[in-house]
């Protein structure tokens, strides 16, 4: 058969990849208008202008990944993911529905809406490493850094699209309306779901031993030190930097003192950088840490920048810069670890690389928006700085390790070609 898409569309040639992720961009679209909703609803009208309330709810979201790590490994490696990526979105779906109709009734509280983040954040938890993995069932071995990487593609594409709407609709109807949408929303992925021809289905090897679970995610991560340094990594940009919810909002309303739509659009204008960002990582064949630390560099320096732009447009231009790096960071990241990871335990080193990206948040926000409450907006996005360039050291530290510089000559030009000495590094389940 022809193949219609080459180069960074080429997993759209799988029927069963263009269903998925055409369903999960619908989603993507609600979840962020939800996002935008909720901040809003918390930060306007819920609360006084307080960043430290967006903060907690950041946390009560992502808190219970490191509760849930054992399961949520065990299920994306055990349970047939596609049935129970069914179940698991459709339970998003009622979180989203209950919380639209109590806002929509006047009786919501501010307790209420940390109570529905802390639920979605226990059903993401479980949900999170078997959506990731469930790639690999739906196109060829060779096409899943691409796969991965349209997957984060749809993801900030929906970003560019679902902020910029969720403003004008809380606008004209409020945070309730949008948060029955969203509900409405993972009907399109459970339907892409029920429609996928199982008979092209790619069938990953299967753990046969389930006496130690989690621990053979451990186990193999320890004698990875790539995997370790991406982790690592992860943790300072995720933990410190990735609370653009509190970033963006506290500079649309504290410091140019816009509204809804100026929120929304400022989302929107990092997200085309995002879009752009996972775009050119589908384009890689094999993405390489080198890639991580000139990405965690210029993240760095679009945070600071941001910090210092004096209205909404600069602002926003910076945005798109801070987008593009973090997406091409996280994207990258994800690719590699699912490429260079033994199927058999693909999806525990998922779950704990989802858990360290994600298990810090809590933390890391709470801080981030206390600093924004006490300091400003600006002196939270110096924070987000700080992090980009720690985690680039980390990743310098890597390439000086297991990496070596080589001095060639070519036609009279004096040139560095950079030689791999890490790349048969021996670990627990290593692939032939």
């Amino acid at each position: 058969m022809k193949k219609l898409f080459h180069g960074t569309f080429r997993s759209l040639n799988s029927f069963n990849y263009r269903l998925w992720i055409s369903g999960m961009f619908v989603s993507n679209i609600g979840t962020w208008m939800q996002r935008i909703a909720q901040d809003w609803l918390v930060l306007v009208h819920l609360t006084h202008h307080n960043a430290t309330a967006v903060g907690i709810i950041t946390a009560l979201q992502f808190a219970p990944v490191f509760l849930l790590l054992p399961f949520s490994g065990y299920a994306a490696d055990h349970f047939d993911r596609r049935k129970f990526l069914i179940f698991t979105q459709a339970a998003m779906g009622l979180t989203a529905l209950g919380l639209g109709i109590l806002t929509l009734s006047g009786l919501v509280r501010l307790w209420h809406v940390y109570l529905f983040g802390l639920i979605l954040g226990a059903i993401t938890a479980i949900d999170a490493p078997a959506r990731q993995t469930f790639v690999s069932e739906l196109v060829k071995e060779e096409d899943i850094p691409n796969a991965v990487a349209l997957n984060s593609t749809s993801f900030n594409g929906a970003r560019l699209i679902g902020p910029a709407i969720s403003g004008f609709l809380i606008a004209a109807f409020g945070s309730g309306g949008v948060f029955l949408l969203n509900a409405a929303s993972f009907g399109a992925v459970i339907l892409a779901l029920s429609f996928l021809r199982l008979d092209e289905l790619y069938q990953r090897d299967k753990p046969t031993d389930q006496k130690h679970g989690l621990s053979d995610g451990f186990h193999y991560v320890r004698h990875r030190p790539d995997i370790k340094t991406i982790l690592a990594m992860l943790f300072l940009i995720c933990t410190f930097g990735l609370n653009f919810p509190i970033f963006i909002s506290t500079m649309a309303v504290t410091v140019f003192h816009g509204q809804a739509r100026l929120y929304g659009l400022l989302m929107s204008s990092m997200a085309i950088g995002s879009v752009t960002g996972t775009l050119f990582v589908a384009g890689q064949a094999n993405p390489h840490i080198r890639l991580l630390f000139l990405s965690t560099i210029l993240f760095g320096i679009s945070c600071l920048l941001g910090a210092l732009m004096p209205d909404a447009l600069t602002f926003g231009l910076v945005l798109v810069l801070i987008g593009l790096s973090a997406q091409i960071f996280t994207t990258a990241s994800n690719s590699l670890v699912q490429l260079s990871t033994d199927s058999k335990v693909r999806g525990r080193v998922v779950a704990i690389l989802l858990a360290v990206s994600v298990g810090g948040t809590p933390v890391g926000s709470l801080l981030i928006g206390r600093v924004a409450d006490i300091w400003g907006a600006r002196y939270a996005l110096g924070i987000g700085a700080i992090s980009g360039f720690t985690a680039a050291l980390i990743g310098l530290c890597y390439l000086v390790k297991y990496h070596r510089l080589h001095l060639y000559f070519k036609k009279g030009d004096i040139a560095f070609k950079m030689k791999a000495v890490g790349d048969k590094i021996k670990h627990p389940f290593h692939r032939r």
